[in-house]
């Protein structure tokens, strides 16, 4: 299937962002060879820094194959932001559906469209605290067990040096470099032509994490932590940790 052409929304895009990202941060790319010159593929992404979307969607334009993202549906209705979200062939997910396959229906399209699409399966800014990618949510696997299209891991790693997750400022100099390491397609085939149970799903999301968590070790010349940091373990973990304090502090309050 023959790629779709860049469009002259997604150029005019780059007249706007391409400046101040050449101006702001030099540039280690690497892997470009991995992503398909043809048909529709899956990326996907570790996310560190609210800049590295644009310094990311910068390095994948440049292969020619440029990436649509996810986003809120209702995005895509807000006057010249929803225009350019259209226009740049952005993909909405529609997360009222009750039905987790048609959430991603729009993005499965895509694929069969021939189209990149690019997930960060972490759904949000990882919170580890040494920046390492998190547990990912099953978006991308379901996508990519309904297309059986390649999916390639993207690492990427120094936008969080510009601007640290959750930081109002950036931290402009010195100058910081933006690597990005793309790998071969991850191998999820031994998953192909099984019911998308939970479980499945959330090994699958485990595989995907890891290539992407490998490369990352790469870029950064160290080793990531065994057990991935998990925001829903944290959470019960704070819960407790909360509910143990409170109940200490009740006979205190009894006996005065």
């Amino acid at each position: 299937m023959p790629r779709r052409r860049i469009g002259f929304w997604y150029r005019f895009a780059a007249v706007i962002c391409k400046p101040p990202l050449v101006v702001l941060i030099k540039r280690d790319w690497r892997g470009m060879e991995h992503i398909p010159a043809e048909g529709g593929f899956i990326t996907v992404v570790n996310h560190n820094s609210h800049v590295d979307p644009f310094a990311y969607a910068h390095y994948q334009y440049n292969t020619g194959r440029v990436p649509r993202f996810l986003a809120k549906s209702g995005l895509f209705k807000k006057g010249f932001v929803g225009a350019a979200m259209r226009g740049t062939g952005q993909i909405p997910v529609y997360r009222e559906s009750t039905d987790a396959l048609s959430a991603f229906r729009a993005a499965i399209d895509a694929v069969d469209r021939g189209e990149c699409v690019a997930f960060y399966p972490e759904g949000t800014l990882t919170r580890d605290p040494n920046g390492w990618p998190m547990t990912g949510k099953t978006g991308a696997a379901r996508v990519a067990l309904q297309t059986k299209c390649p999916v390639i891991p993207v690492a990427q790693w120094g936008a969080n040096e510009l601007l640290p997750p959750y930081a109002k400022k950036p931290d402009l100099f010195p100058r910081k470099t933006h690597h990005v390491l793309a790998g071969p397609p991850v191998d999820l085939s031994r998953f192909y032509g099984k019911e998308m149970t939970p479980d499945l799903l959330k090994e699958a999301t485990e595989v995907i994490m890891a290539a992407i968590t490998r490369l990352l070790e790469e870029i950064r010349g160290e080793k990531a932590p065994e057990t991935p940091y998990d925001p829903r373990r944290e959470r019960i973990e704070q819960r407790r940790r909360t509910q143990a304090q409170t109940q200490r502090k009740e006979p205190e309050g009894q006996g005065k």
